[in-house]
């Protein structure tokens, strides 16, 4: 039988990649090293070439300048989301900083750069820790200016327009009222207009501008729950509709006339293209998610980042022009020569409120009673998804014979806004009812062990496994917490400071709400816990502070309940660290089957 670490992927990307300017190079994001580090590999095929040797740092993002000549990138230390940008050349050499100035959340849009390359737009929060402002660093006078937004309001870059007259940002609340803003660079003290305030609160997540800066492309929820893509023109400050499906379209990118996007149909991403106003035939790409799109600035052909159950995340190059689909990496592990990866089936059960609950559900072949595993993805605001999951996790539980149930509850994306919504305020209230009929379901089915089912998250999904295991009376036979919250009042106190108005929103005010929180939070409830316990927990976690996993352990301790508690001191929200996450998931991994297939560890 394959170990865990036969079914780890040989790296591991970031979501950024960037298409050289002459369309023969993509630039990413991987973990090949050990660290995410940034990486050369040619288009036209090859080994690819590592740019920088960033001890203790990863890569964030990455953008060429308009000559490429050379890149920038965003980096942190440790995962702790403190910022800090750098330019390279593009044949390598020592990178050199951008930025000065104390430690901050520095954010780098998909294309940063006015035409001439002079000007480099990002936003930080460096003035004022709780406000994300817009600055526009002018390379050559080493001279930045400042934009500050609106009370409330998160800025992120968008990018110049061609013409370099104009800063596009989106301004978020929540993820369900994002605006678009236009900034007139040639206006010395401009103030900043958000151009579709005029459409009232909703979704407005500016995208690439048209080449003759007549106006951008956008994602927006203006005629349905679900998101599509339009173009905003500037002349007439209407919004006119691309495409409008019955699910949302995730991403979007534009050049030279043609327009390239992704819906996420049922879970699955599914592209196309327009030029000159009609639908472009595209090639059969594999069923997976497109979580990166990068045009080339001709139209020809995109990079993209795919993932799929049965085949780990890869880069791979889509021409238009010659309808062809080629991966340009490969990191498949060993298992998977030796053994056939299980892709889900998606399913759908009842919940409350004439709601349906989609789920992927991964069954392993035998006839069972298998013991089966409770998925629960973070967020709330993600989806669960036909991907290579947890490094290989799936796969390798899936090897060992047990099931994987994947739900996407309450407060998931991908099924309308209102969907989403649902969890607002309400953590730890529909979420675990609508967890409580998946225990149900699961019971039900007859090649299901009901006495031995697990529970694992990360992030939020941890807050929700943490809440089955103390609020839900089931026998569970084991529970994994990743960097998951325990304690709602305390989360909401030490959340980052740009996050104040959208944590108070989503899910609630500290003071006001104080005891509503508590009454939600699983260490409210941390005597019902039965179940072995693994947490896991990064020291430098800005979101998800150690405090919070420390507060259940030390409950759990007290009363004699086994929960062991592996604090990484190098990691923040997840995991930088290519050998730490190995042995987080190979640990996992072991866990879950001592406990779910006994003598099979």
């Amino acid at each position: 039988m394959p170990e865990f670490r036969d079914f780890v992927p040989r790296q591991r990307f970031q979501a950024t990649l960037a298409l050289s300017p002459d369309a023969t190079t993509v630039a990413y994001s991987g973990n090949a090293s050990g660290r995410y580090d940034l990486w050369l590999v040619p288009v036209a095929g090859g080994p690819p070439r590592r740019l920088t040797d960033l001890q203790g740092r990863a890569v964030r993002q990455i953008a060429w300048t308009p000559d490429g000549k050379e890149l920038v990138f965003s980096a942190d230390r440790d995962g702790d989301e403190q910022y800090r940008l750098f330019k390279i050349a593009r044949e390598g050499g020592e990178p050199v900083e951008l930025t000065t100035g104390a430690d901050c959340q520095r954010v780098l849009p998909a294309a940063p750069f006015d035409a001439t390359g002079r000007f480099l737009a990002y936003a930080a929060n460096d003035r004022d820790p709780q406000v994300q402002d817009l600055l526009v660093l002018d390379l050559q006078q080493q001279r930045e200016r400042r934009i500050v937004p609106p009370h409330g309001v998160v800025f992120e870059p968008a990018g110049i327009s061609p013409d370099g007259r104009w800063l596009l940002a989106g301004g978020f609340r929540t993820h369900t009222d994002i605006g678009a803003y236009l900034i007139d660079l040639a206006a010395p003290h401009a103030e900043t207009v958000c151009v579709t305030a005029q459409f009232d609160a909703g979704v407005f997540e500016p995208g690439p501008w048209a080449p003759d800066s007549s106006g951008f492309y956008l994602l927006t929820d203006l005629w349905s729950e679900f998101t599509a893509v339009a173009f905003y023109d500037l002349a007439d400050r209407a919004i006119r509709p691309i495409s409008r499906p019955d699910w949302d379209v995730e991403v979007v990118d534009a050049a030279a006339g043609t327009v390239l996007w992704s819906v996420n149909q049922a879970g699955r991403s599914a592209l196309h293209a327009r030029r000159g106003g009609r639908d472009l035939p595209l090639p059969e790409v594999p069923p997976g998610v497109i979580t990166t799109l990068d045009l080339a600035a001709d139209g020809s052909r995109a990079a993209m980042l795919i993932d799929t159950a049965t085949r780990p995340a890869e880069i791979a190059l889509l021409d238009l022009d010659n309808r062809e689909f080629r991966y340009l990496t490969d990191t498949r592990p060993a298992a998977l020569k030796a053994v056939a990866p299980v892709a889900p089936q998606m399913v759908t059960y009842p919940a409350a409120d004439n709601r349906s609950i989609h789920a992927l559900l991964y069954r392993p072949s035998g006839k069972g009673p298998h013991p089966v595993l409770l998925s629960i993805h973070g967020g709330p605001e993600a989806q669960e998804r036909p991907v290579y999951a947890r490094s290989g996790l799936y796969q390798h539980l899936l090897a060992h014979g047990v099931a994987i149930l994947a739900p996407n509850i309450a407060g998931s994306t991908g099924y309308g806004t209102a969907h989403q919504k649902l969890i607002h305020r309400d953590w730890g209230g529909i979420d675990l009812d609508d967890l409580d009929r998946t225990v149900r379901f699961l019971r039900a089915l007859p090649w299901a062990d009901e006495n031995r089912i697990a529970v694992a998250g990360a992030s939020y999904g941890g807050f929700a496994a943490l809440s089955c295991l103390a609020r839900l009376p089931y026998p569970w036979a084991a529970g994994v917490s990743i960097c998951g919250p325990t304690n709602l009042v305390t989360l909401a106190e030490a959340s980052p400071p740009t996050w104040k108005t959208f944590v108070a929103t989503v899910l609630g005010d500290p003071e006001t709400d104080r005891e509503r929180l508590l009454h939600r939070s699983p260490v409210t409830y941390a005597d019902n816990i039965a179940a072995p316990l693994f947490i896991i927990q990064g020291a430098r976690d800005p979101r998800v502070p150690q405090s919070e996993s420390d507060q259940i352990v030390q409950r759990l301790r007290a009363r004699g309940v086994e929960v062991r508690y592996d604090v990484y001191p190098d990691e923040g929200h997840g995991f930088t660290n290519r050998d730490n996450e190995m042995q987080a998931y190979n640990d996992i991994a072991d866990f879950l089957i001592t406990h779910l297939c006994p003598g099979k560890a």
